[in-house]
């Protein structure tokens, strides 16, 4: 029909647009249509073929620094999750499907690995499968990538926020820079420079008390004065 060319179309469209962003080479047509169909899978809220391309991303970065293959990291990263792409009736997961495809189509034994492994399946056996293994921890953890991950993200900023705004003379707090920064405003009534780090020094206690965090936190108080006077 119609309607099914189309669909397939973008399929082929959508994978061949990620192979080229990412540089990646010698792919045959059925992995391409196989990463396609990832545009139309989610997981936990997030998109497969989104995830696998940041995957992919920071697996040749990560493989970059430590002096692993770029490339195979890359293609591993990228090919992880494409047994999602893939239908079938069997009791296989999607790291086995995805990896006797890689594996027919005569992917490099390092590339199959890192899929058959991703979820510890099987023991990585290289580095490069390892990376693989980090870059997708990171890339499903990223605040807001995943639906539960988001939630717990915005209830994170919004613990930061009551916080401060719990405190005498607090106007108004943003938790910014993905909550790694704490921008207070306070009464400059009523709130003296010496009463603004109080507040501040208060701030912080309370946050290391109350929440567990990754990093520190930084607090700042805004205490401003504007004196407004019209001419006539």
């Amino acid at each position: 029909t119609k309607a099914t060319k189309e669909m397939e179309q973008v399929i082929m469209e959508e994978g061949e647009k990620v192979i080229f962003d990412l540089g990646i080479h010698n792919i045959s047509q059925e992995m391409i249509r196989a990463l396609g169909r990832l545009h139309f899978r989610t997981s936990y809220g997030q998109n497969v073929l989104a995830h696998s391309k940041e995957v992919a991303i920071l697996a040749g970065m990560i493989a970059g620094e430590v002096g692993a293959d770029r490339e195979i990291a890359r293609r591993g990263g990228l090919l992880h999750d494409i047994g999602k792409g893939i239908e079938s009736d069997g009791d296989a997961n999607h790291a086995e499907l995805g990896a006797d495809l890689a594996r027919r189509l005569g992917e490099d034994p390092r590339v199959i690995n890192s899929i058959l492994s991703h979820h510890n399946d099987v023991e990585p056996s290289c580095i490069e499968s390892v990376i693989v293994q980090i870059a997708d921890a990171i890339s499903a953890a990223r605040p807001g990538a995943r639906r539960e991950t988001l939630d717990n993200y915005i209830k994170r900023l919004e613990s930061l926020e009551g916080i401060a705004e719990s405190f005498d003379g607090v106007e108004k707090a943003y938790a910014i820079q993905a909550g790694r920064e704490l921008r207070i405003l306070v009464n400059n009534d009523s709130v003296s420079d010496e009463g603004a780090k109080e507040i501040a020094k208060g701030i912080a206690g309370r946050i290391e008390a109350e929440l567990r965090y990754p990093g520190r936190i930084k607090v700042t108080i805004i205490r401003e004065m504007r004196v407004v006077e019209y001419a006539r």
